[in-house]
């Protein structure tokens, strides 16, 4: 079964909006452009259906440390 991720993404006046589904794929390789970073809140099936911090789920912050070894926490 494939999971379908959610990102909020900035809207017009600092709104938030909710982006998807997208596929692991398509998240990781938005991910790799910098589209997500590690503040950016994702949900899917795999959170539970909550908003959760990207820097708190740990494939996409090996993927994002991997890209920024300069910003290590």
């Amino acid at each position: 079964m494939k999971t379908g991720w959610y990102y909020m993404a900035s809207g017009w006046i600092r709104k938030g909006r909710r982006v998807g589904p997208i596929s692991e794929s398509d998240l990781l390789l938005r991910i790799d452009r910098g589209q997500i970073g590690p503040e950016t809140l994702l949900q899917s099936s795999k959170t539970k259906g909550k908003w959760i911090p990207m820097n708190k789920i740990g494939p996409a912050m090996e993927r994002w440390r991997s890209l920024h070894p300069e910003n290590q926490e």
